[in-house]
């Protein structure tokens, strides 16, 4: 795709996605497959004998709390929707509901805890980028294959074999994937009114992004251009070299590189010329005051820095989040405009949404499983459940005009928003309820089949058994040396990018990056690749 059509078509998702929202403000909007659904009081007492079915295979004479936990912040009107979904689950199920959340502030200690310590976790969330295929291979959780006839025999059935089949690890499921169908590739996002009122270039690339963010700078004392957060090694390191580096594939672990075109070549990206040129691109970033000099131990999301205005840009973000953060901002700023433009267009390819992306499993120290299998099947294939934890109380959170989602309040008053519960796991395609806005991502996920390559990442399962110790000391060394350097808050780059390595290669790092390019290798072989 040559760069004037890149162009063009980055002005055509922008200008579709604004207006969908100007025609949802005049009340248009055309029908969408999901319906408006009762209210979860009168679902609950006029519910039909198939939505209240339990499976006959499993034993719900005892009364049983299932622990269910989520990964980030819980909504603030979580407790409610719980209360309703309970109704509904001791009557149907004879149990209730615990929804637990990590937060973002050091979830990944949290979340390793959980699966670690024995504690009774009934059903979690999972993910290539929560290590789901580590995690399966090292016991962590229950294997479903057996308990779903008896269990979950509908969501069996809901839940194509093919995908059933992508999300095996050493021939078992461990986890139940999402169905809906999505691209998660990142992309650019901005504040797009910003961009016009100073007539600052569109980013479609690193050179025009950085300009835009040094306009910021320049005229809008008050706004942070560059919101990175917390995890500055998916946020910065891993979006960085996606775009910088293409054709860069999913973010790999211990500072190995591997490309999509030549995925035999793995090379240490720790160390080598091409971290060092992008490290210094993050200093000199610093130094023009695009980054906080906080970034390290930031707790508030990006994306709420875009919608509340503390921030104008993210480096990358994938559509349907850019989405909610278009209708969260406009929510209480109805004059702003957020716009996206997808990397894949770059890149010149793009890789759908694998089955293990969003999931649930059931770890081992759940004491539940079945029911905990059955209360998953109601929220995935019970339209009452599903509507109540994606989008809260109808009448009370949103309403449905003309086939399309409507908040109810804004931003800051509606307690339960769209998918507030980062339920993304348990989407149902049949039941979903969409923003006008969304059109404008329907209009990207078109534009990216037409450039789809399969995803040749996600289905390996590393096995880090026999380096664990080196594993857990690099993660230490890279939280102290190099984070620091990802944000942009070291001087000497080339210095600080030696003390690095030798703290990383004293950890063991060439025993792991060996180890798992053995793996890596072996996995090919295995499936084909080359």
């Amino acid at each position: 795709m040559g760069i004037k059509s890149i162009k063009g078509l980055g002005l055509l998702l922008t200008l579709s996605l604004f207006a969908a929202i100007l025609a949802a403000c005049s009340g248009g909007g055309k029908e969408e497959q999901a319906s408006s659904s009762p209210s979860p009081s009168a679902s609950a007492s006029q519910s039909s004998p198939a939505a209240s079915e339990t499976p006959a295979g499993i034993d719900t004479s005892k009364k049983v709390t299932l622990q269910f936990y989520m990964l980030g912040d819980a909504p603030k009107d979580l407790s409610k929707v719980e209360a309703e979904i309970n109704k509904m689950a001791e009557a149907e199920l004879n149990a209730t509901v615990k929804f637990n959340y990590t937060t973002w502030t050091d979830w990944e200690q949290k979340y390793k805890l959980l699966l670690s310590t024995g504690q009774a976790v009934d059903l979690i969330f999972t993910a290539e980028w929560t290590q789901y295929q580590s995690y399966a291979k090292k016991g962590a959780f229950q294997p479903l294959e057996e308990l779903l006839p008896k269990a979950a025999p509908k969501l069996q059935e809901f839940v194509p074999q093919e995908m059933w089949d992508a999300v095996k690890i050493d021939g078992h499921i461990y986890t139940v994937p999402a169905t809906y169908k999505e691209y998660v590739t990142n992309g650019f996002v901005w504040r797009e009114d910003l961009r016009e009122k100073y007539n600052l270039p569109k980013p479609v690339d690193l050179a025009t992004f950085e300009q835009y963010l040094d306009g910021i700078k320049q005229n809008e004392s008050g706004i942070q251009p560059l919101a990175i957060g917390a995890d500055l090694r998916s946020a910065m390191s891993d979006t960085y070299r996606e775009i910088a580096h293409s054709p860069i594939g999913a973010p790999v672990p211990y500072g190995i590189g591997i490309k999509y075109d030549t995925p035999g070549e793995v090379y240490s990206y720790w160390g080598s010329e091409e971290q060092l040129e992008d490290l210094r691109t993050y200093r000199r970033w610093a130094e023009k005051g695009y980054i906080s000099k906080n970034e390290m131990n930031e707790k508030t999301v990006n994306q709420d820095k875009l919608a509340t205005g503390t921030a104008a840009a993210m480096l990358g973000d994938n559509p349907t989040r850019f989405n909610s953060t278009l209708g969260k901002m406009v929510s209480t700023h109805p004059d702003w405009k957020l716009s996206y433009y997808p990397f894949p267009l770059a890149k010149g390819y793009a890789t759908p949404v694998h089955p293990i992306h969003n999931g649930f499993a059931i770890p081992v120290s759940s004491k539940n499983p079945e029911r905990a299998l059955a209360f998953y099947e109601k929220l995935v294939t019970d339209k009452r459940y599903n509507l109540l934890t994606q989008y809260g109380i109808e009448g009370v959170n949103y309403t449905v005009e003309n086939g399309y989602y409507k908040m109810l309040g804004d931003n800051n008053s509606n307690g339960f928003t769209r998918e507030a519960m980062n339920g993304w796991a348990w989407r149902n395609p049949e039941y979903m309820l969409f923003e006008p806005s969304y059109d404008g991502v329907k209009a990207i996920f078109d534009e990216l089949d037409k450039i789809a390559k399969p995803d040749i990442y996600t289905g390996f399962a590393e096995d880090y058994t026999a380096y664990q110790a080196e594993r857990a000391a690099l993660e230490q060394v890279e939280k102290q040396y190099l984070f620091p350097l990802l944000a942009g808050q070291v001087k000497d780059v080339e210095g600080g990018v030696k003390t690095f390595m030798e703290k990383a290669k004293q950890a063991g790092l060439e025993k792991v990056q060996e180890a798992y390019k053995q793996q890596w290798l072996t996995y090919l072989k295995e499936k084909g690749i080359q």
